[in-house]
């Protein structure tokens, strides 16, 4: 056994004596192990034990082994990196800047399952034969998925896309290139005037940065509930209340879906709902409690606005047969008003490709969109379109006229 391995079951045995929990106080655990390295080398020097070679890296490989999510955790910590998947044992990928590259880390199936495990245990969250998925929230944040054969063909698929905290507020997606200043301040207008917004995008291509700058605009007098498959929006306002989903329990009962999760916040008084992303039947329920007069906001998977307006056309008739296109296609005209697409470029960076408005007019069951601000090569500039419930800036204190005035030339 090597020096490590010593030092790694010396300080495990130490931390079962002792009743330390590595999650609740990683502190304790992390001066327990600079004691225990302190001690083994001072012992090596004996000659009775092989020394270690390298003191600061043997306690950093023990703390992440003990309190960490071993070889993984170096990912974890490193902040350049966005995303960790393992394919298999020996393809452990991530993802900087939204580009992925193979990195060296080589696993056992073993220690797979077993960092699953560990993973899961924060979240009282599990997998198995009867559940071979799992959605679940590291400490730090961070989001997991697993799946597990025979779901996949033969490995565990691991996916640990992490809460990088980059942005928090519009003005912080101008600096990084995301949005244009003059769409920025339309946005911010638009969200504390009570407009409701729909964020449209691919995977990984910033909805729910994006979603939570937004909510920064939110009025702090407002009262906010979140729905979401798991936890990842943080509204900065003081009177918020966030729910997720559950998974069923061994009996299989107890599971609460997003549709439930959106039925139960139209009763606790909010002020403002937030969907974390629809992709079912929800959007029927999100759509029926807009329609209420009742502001809200939540993201969705599409490649542009208007496709993100169609879905939500469709996405309600999941429902069941007794929904149907005559209800929901002005319901979603009346409803949504802004509709913000955002991609990733082929270097990974993130970008608002167009903010679209929807005025609320229906032509052969298609809903109209105008254009409030477009593409142009790398920039975002404003077009001819103008937004619905003008009244709404003019009583929040906003002159539209002044933040969307000008146009830039073609």
């Amino acid at each position: 056994m090597g020096a490590v391995a010593v030092v790694e079951d010396e300080v495990r045995e130490l931390v079962r004596r002792r009743g330390l929990d590595p999650v609740a106080d990683p502190q304790a655990v992390r001066r327990l192990v600079d004691e225990v390295v302190a001690d083994y080398d001072e012992r090596s020097l004996s000659g009775s034990l092989p020394p270690l070679a390298d003191l600061a890296g043997a306690a950093r490989h023990v703390y992440d082994a003990v309190a960490g999510f071993g070889p993984l955790q170096k990912f974890l910590d490193d902040p350049t990196v966005e995303e960790v998947w393992v394919n298999e044992p020996t393809r452990v990928f991530v993802a900087r800047r939204g580009v992925p590259e193979l990195t060296t880390t080589i696993l056992t199936a073993e220690q797979v399952r077993d960092l699953v495990e560990k993973m899961l245990k924060f979240s009282g969250r599990r997998v198995d034969l009867s559940t071979p998925f799992v959605d679940a929230m590291l400490p730090d944040g961070s989001r997991l998925h697993v799946a597990i054969p025979d779901i996949t063909r033969e490995h565990w698929s691991v996916n640990i896309r992490k809460f990088v905290v980059r942005a928090t507020h519009l003005e912080d997606l101008v600096q990084l290139g995301t949005l244009s200043a003059q769409a920025a301040e339309f946005l911010d207008a638009a969200v504390a005037s009570g407009l409701n917004v729909l964020v449209a995008g691919g995977t990984q291509a910033g909805k729910t940065t994006l979603l939570n700058c937004l909510s920064a605009a939110i009025p702090s007098r407002e009262r906010v509930i979140t729905c979401e498959e798991v936890f990842e929006l943080k509204p900065p306002v003081p009177d918020v209340v966030a729910m997720q989903c559950r998974q069923p329990n061994l009996e299989g009962g107890g599971e609460i879906k997003l549709r439930r999760l959106v039925k139960e916040a139209l009763r606790m008084r909010p002020s403002r709902i937030i969907v974390g992303e629809v992709r079912q039947e929800e959007s029927l329920d999100l759509l029926i409690a807009l329609n209420s007069g009742l502001p809200g906001m939540c993201t969705i998977h599409a490649n542009s606005a208007r496709e993100a307006v169609t879905k939500m056309c469709t996405l309600p008739l999941l429902a069941g047969e007794n929904v149907g296109h005559g209800f929901v296609v002005p319901t979603v005209a009346s409803c949504i008003d802004v509709v913000v697409h955002v991609a990733t470029d082929r270097e990974g960076r993130r970008r608002v490709r167009e903010v679209v408005a929807v005025p609320g007019r229906v032509e052969g069951d298609v809903v109209e969109v105008a254009d409030l601000f477009v593409e142009r090569g790398e920039r975002l500039v404003r077009a001819d379109g103008w937004p619905p419930h003008t009244e709404r800036f003019e009583r929040a204190g906003y002159d539209l006229q002044r933040i969307l005035g000008a146009r830039a030339a073609a």
